[in-house]
């Protein structure tokens, strides 16, 4: 019962920002991951991924970065990927969500279990939460950061990001966002050296972030 009460006030609220305040999305300035550089701080990108079009339209995404950064001591690289929604609203007409999407949604149906997981400080960058994960594929395992970096926020709850989105919708008429997520391969089970490698990698890419991503 407590669920359905939830939903319904989240679909009013929805409603009333929709029809009675901003309703004109507000598309902000900003730089283009084509820009975004392939070195940073002795990490390199040496080839970005394209993305298929079909998982293009799957996530609804508007710009995107995706890459392996390798660090200056190249025993293993970073995977980078920042994906930019300059709206997070529902087509009229095809009744298609734009919203961002849950990496923990996408994991299990590319064959990756999630075997840890936990909400933690960031403590690289703008601060705020970040969702920690381990993830297993066979014998291969990985550590996993993602965040929800919207307007100026880095936000690990889902129900946070979709409370601030209609809030900013109201108020800003604005409902840009992306997801932010490092992916780290564990080396022999090493979990400190990937957790060592994701803050020095994170400390070089979140004070770029701002550009990409308005605030």
């Amino acid at each position: 019962m407590t669920k359905l009460v939830a939903a319904l006030l989240v679909l009013g609220l929805n409603a009333y920002v929709y029809f009675f305040m901003a309703s004109e999305d507000v598309i902000p300035d900003r730089e283009h991951f084509a820009e975004f550089p392939d070195e940073i701080g002795g990490w390199r990108c040496s080839e970005r991924e394209t993305l298929e079009d079909g998982i293009i339209r799957r996530l609804v995404v508007s710009d995107y970065l995706s890459c392996v950064f390798v660090g200056p001591s190249r025993d293993r690289g970073v995977h980078l990927y920042v994906g930019y929604h300059e709206r997070q609203t529902r087509d009229g007409a095809t009744g298609k969500s734009t919203a961002i999407h849950p990496p923990e949604h996408c994991l299990p149906g590319s064959g990756w279990d999630v075997i840890d997981s936990d909400i933690v400080p960031v403590e690289v960058g703008p601060g705020g939460e970040a969702k920690r994960f381990i993830i297993a594929k066979g014998n291969h395992r990985s550590l996993v950061y993602f965040w929800y970096h919207s307007r100026g926020r880095v936000i690990a709850r889902g129900h946070e990001k979709i409370l601030y989105m209609f809030l900013d919708r109201a108020r800003y008429g604005r409902t840009d966002g992306s997801l932010v997520r490092f992916t780290v391969p564990i080396v022999r089970g090493d979990v400190e050296s990937a957790e060592a490698t994701f803050r020095e990698f994170a400390g070089n890419v979140t004070p770029l972030l701002s550009d990409y991503v308005p605030e």
